[in-house]
């Protein structure tokens, strides 16, 4: 039996029919479903029957090629309004980018949703990546790195402010008075590099006070920003050693930042689960199958910023540039290149690895073997929990539900019922 007394934060990671890029083209796949707001609202059902603290999704701002799948259908945070109101303690948190969002605009909907929850909402800010997306959004291209960051830390300060131009006591419904006290509704007059926004928001006080700041920082920039803002951090960890390094890293960054608050740190985690651990591999090797070769290289390309439809796949994946030169998303990046340098795999063995999560950890095995693993994590500072990425859904999670989830629960490492009725709370961050 486990003797800590900390327990582990454990998130799901929602993404179509699952990580898996094959995942879609299963017999057994819900791709149908993808339009279907019950769908989801059944998912967010399954997250809580097994206490998870909240239900993540990603987003995108642009189509992507169509023909290999999309993760992308209902929009987030419309669709985490329906979600809430099909639960009843789970969290919510949705993607927003700082970089094609204005801070009015996000604020106001992250306000609303929390109102919706019942104070279950967060928001995971994010700079963006990709010119096709900057082309859906008035840019000819993305801005250069240090200009999306100077404006998330902006963007995050603007919202902030506007979620504290109301008071927690401002409506007094009043009928014979006043509706609100004007003194207790002011404007923010913001007025910066980037942004001018003058508020008060038009949305009163959210109950959370402010809904959970998520950030997921690879660069210098972003570790800087998320160790400044975030009150919870996603990570990208390919192994311990990796998830260490970076974990110690942004602890040490919120200390130098000033702050005292606990940064729970998730890295994204893959599993594959079943009663024995060949069931389990079988369950990989089931997903595997169905991987389509030309999209997995188009991903592939995505990733490193080369063309790869032309490199030969049983041959070893040719010589990428150094993590210096690299101008994209450096988190996945040095990820790839941290498996190319432990595994040493061919082309086809690295796409199979990068199917399902992209380089996060994965795990193949037993539930023992499985709670086994994050334990190491969590005790060795490596995570304080996980963002799960289930290769397959409902099948993946459902999985984890069943049978990791009460392992963890036996070695006192998760909880066995909410005590709370905000994410917030589920997290044990302050009100602000």
């Amino acid at each position: 039996m486990t003797t800590t007394t900390r327990q582990m934060h454990l998130n799901l990671f929602l993404m179509g029919c699952g990580h898996h890029k094959g995942a879609w083209r299963h017999p057994d796949s819900a791709v149908e479903q993808l339009g279907d707001i019950r769908y989801y609202e059944r998912l967010a059902q399954t997250a809580e029957r097994g206490k998870l603290d909240a239900v993540f999704f990603a987003d995108g701002q642009s189509a992507g090629n169509v023909s290999d799948g999309s993760p992308w259908f209902l929009e987030p945070l419309t669709a985490m309004a329906a979600m809430s109101r099909a639960t009843e303690k789970i969290g919510f948190i949705s993607t927003v980018s700082s970089t094609f969002y204005t801070p009015f605009h996000a604020a106001r909907m992250m306000a609303s949703l929390d109102h919706i929850s019942g104070g279950r909402m967060g928001w995971n800010v994010v700079t963006s990546m990709f010119d096709v997306e900057a082309r859906n959004h008035n840019y000819e291209s993305m801005p250069v790195h240090a200009d999306r960051y100077r404006r998330a830390d902006e963007f995050v300060d603007a919202a902030l402010k506007l979620w504290d131009s109301w008071q927690a006591d401002a409506l007094q419904f009043d009928r014979n008075g006043h509706y609100a006290d004007p003194d207790k509704v002011q404007p923010i007059n913001h007025q910066g590099e980037f942004f001018l926004v003058d508020g008060p928001l038009n949305v009163p006080r959210p109950p959370q006070g402010h809904p959970v700041l998520f950030q997921a920082g690879a660069s210098e920039q972003g570790r800087e920003l998320a160790a400044r803002r975030a009150e919870a951090i996603y990570a990208v960890a390919y192994d311990l050693p990796a998830a260490q390094e970076y974990y110690r890293d942004i602890k040490n960054r919120v200390i130098a930042a000033g702050r005292t608050v606990d940064v729970p740190i998730m890295p994204g985690l893959v599993t594959y689960v079943a009663a024995t651990e060949a069931e389990a591999k079988a369950k990989q090797h089931e997903l595997d199958k169905q991987l389509p070769v030309e999209a997995s290289l188009r991903q592939l390309g995505l990733f490193t910023e080369q063309d790869c439809m032309n490199w030969e796949l049983d041959a070893p994946v040719p010589k990428l540039p150094p993590l210096e030169e690299f101008t994209g998303p450096k988190g996945r990046y040095s990820t790839i290149l941290r498996i190319i340098e432990t595994e040493q795999p061919t082309v086809r063995q690295l796409l199979g690895r990068l199917a399902a999560g992209g380089g996060h950890c994965t795990m193949v095995g037993t539930p023992e073997q499985i709670a086994d693993q994050m334990e190491h994590w969590f005790l060795n500072e490596g995570a304080d929990g996980f963002n799960l990425m289930p290769p397959s859904l409902p099948s993946g999670i459902e999985d984890f539900i069943e049978l990791v989830v009460p392992e963890l629960q036996r070695r006192g490492l998760f909880r066995t019922e909410y005590e709370t009725n905000t994410l917030r709370g589920h997290l044990g961050l302050a009100k602000p």
